[in-house]
């Protein structure tokens, strides 16, 4: 799997118009798998993701994490985060997971990240999304996850 992560301000996700996610201070993550994921490696993943101290203390140096802050998540699926563009004009998608395997890893990730954080929203699986934030930093970060579990 491969996550990015943005701190937000911010951010909400809108689907044909109407508004289905929304948070406040938080992180935005953008969800995408590939094949050879696999459910193991969601526990890992959500760990990092809540621990990782990228919010500002009193101080500004980043030394607070998600759940140090109570922060809230927004959780997209975005397959395109496996897209090969090294041959051609045109991105190659043969990394990502079939659909359906996607959205499986999908929602248990959403399923373990709700045990950890107390808001957490979500676009809508292979729906086209609008996504708007107030990017934080910027601070984005890339996360793939583990090999061996």
């Amino acid at each position: 799997m491969r996550i990015v992560i943005q701190r937000v301000k911010e951010a909400s996700v809108e689907v044909n118009k109407k508004e289905v996610g929304k948070i406040n201070k938080g992180l935005l993550v953008f969800f995408g798998a590939k094949k050879e994921d696999t459910e193991e490696q969601i526990s890992w993943l959500v760990t990092k993701i809540i621990n990782l101290r990228i919010f500002s203390d009193v101080n500004g140096k980043m030394n607070l994490s998600l759940k140090d802050i109570q922060g809230e998540i927004l959780v997209v699926s975005q397959f395109t985060l496996y897209a090969d563009c090294t041959m051609g004009r045109r991105p190659s998608f043969i990394k990502a997971a079939e659909p359906a395997y996607a959205e499986k890893l999908y929602e248990r990730f959403i399923k373990e990240m709700k045990k950890e954080i107390a808001k957490v929203e979500t676009g809508i699986f292979a729906a086209k999304m609008e996504v708007k934030l107030i990017n934080d930093g910027p601070v984005t970060f890339i996360i793939d996850a583990k090999k061996a579990i």
